[in-house]
């Protein structure tokens, strides 16, 4: 596959597409927590993968760590792209109100709800504990190949991992408390449940 890929072979290409661009959007939606802008990350991944496919390693095993790792990179300038927007959007008047009329099914409503209690928590990482979050447990990379995704060492990711979770762990004590402002739910439930909605999208 790798050397059909580096060959610019397209039927190669769409295999690639047809077995990785569900993993890409859901690790694409899991960091940005926008479904339109995990649509849009997924496409520049795969623009990306086709137009740096002669700098692929020749040798080596699956294709999904290289596939997230440039995913991972789209997210990083998607988010930052967003808050640039959101930053010049907060200088100018608001829009006027315009009645909302469209129906939403009360699953899509729980899809949202769920997004945003997981992207609240996510909020309280560090962007690259979040990253290592996402490939190791979410996408379901192994150290190395989350190493070989964001080209750091494997003590790194190990230790990233472990600073990720020992605050998940904090943030889910907290929310055995009573007080739940603004909405804060980070417990591990809420996080293992997203992954299983979204592959059956």
């Amino acid at each position: 596959m790798r050397a059909r890929i580096r060959a610019g072979d397209r039927s190669a290409f769409a295999e690639l597409y047809e077995e990785h661009a569900r993993t890409v959007y859901n690790h694409a939606l899991r960091l940005t927590g926008d479904w339109s802008a995990a649509e849009e990350v997924m496409s520049e991944t795969f623009l990306a993968a086709w137009r740096t496919r002669e700098r692929l390693e020749p040798d080596g095993g699956s294709l999904r760590p290289w596939l997230l790792g440039i995913a991972t990179h789209k997210v990083h300038n998607a988010n930052r792209s967003r808050r640039r927007r959101l930053a010049f959007l907060a200088h100018r008047p608001p829009p006027p109100a315009v009645a909302d009329f469209a129906e939403e099914t009360a699953g899509r409503i729980d899809d949202a709800r769920t997004l945003a209690a997981v992207q609240d928590a996510l909020g309280r990482l560090r962007r690259q504990e979040r990253e290592v979050l996402a490939l190791c447990v979410w996408a379901g990379l192994d150290y190395q190949q989350t190493a070989q995704a964001l080209g750091i060492p494997v003590g790194t990711v190990r230790s990233r991992l472990s600073r990720a979770r020992a605050k998940l762990s904090r943030l889910t004590e907290e929310n055995t408390e009573p007080r739940r402002d603004r909405g804060e739910v980070a417990s591990e439930a809420v996080f293992a449940a997203l992954p299983l909605q979204e592959e059956t999208r």
